[in-house]
């Protein structure tokens, strides 16, 4: 489990800056996002390298809340939406992480044609 502080607060959580991050067992690449003051806030994170390996986004230029951390120092997460039932990522507006500061933001990636709600694909099987 790590603790995350963001800088400003992720759209509709305001004002809860303090979070810690771990995975879900049994889960590979998945992440539960609990806030620190209230343990009953939590979001799912996905990492995208795990399951998504075609998204590629570009964050250059979208950090400048982190402080414009080292390239190498930079992971980026997905937020999961499950409100209808079927899991949906949103790949514009990513949770992007300085590993090296233990910050994170949640950046709109402008003038990328991403999606709000991408659905999962489901694993062969």
């Amino acid at each position: 489990m790590t603790s995350i502080h963001f800088p400003a607060s992720l759209p509709g959580l305001e004002p809860l800056k303090d979070f810690t991050l771990a995975e879900v067992d049994g889960s590979t690449g998945l992440y539960s996002l609990d806030a620190t003051e209230l343990p009953e806030v939590r979001l799912f994170l996905l990492d995208p390298a795990v399951h998504l390996p075609d998204y590629s986004p570009r964050t250059q230029g979208q950090l400048s809340a982190l402080g414009n951390p080292r390239s190498e120092d930079v992971r980026v997460l997905v937020i999961v939406n499950t409100s209808d039932g079927a899991p949906h990522v949103n790949l514009l507006a990513p949770v992007v992480l300085d590993i090296s500061r233990a910050q994170a933001a949640q950046v709109i990636l402008e003038g990328q044609d991403l999606p709000v709600r991408a659905a999962l694909p489901q694993p062969a099987g």
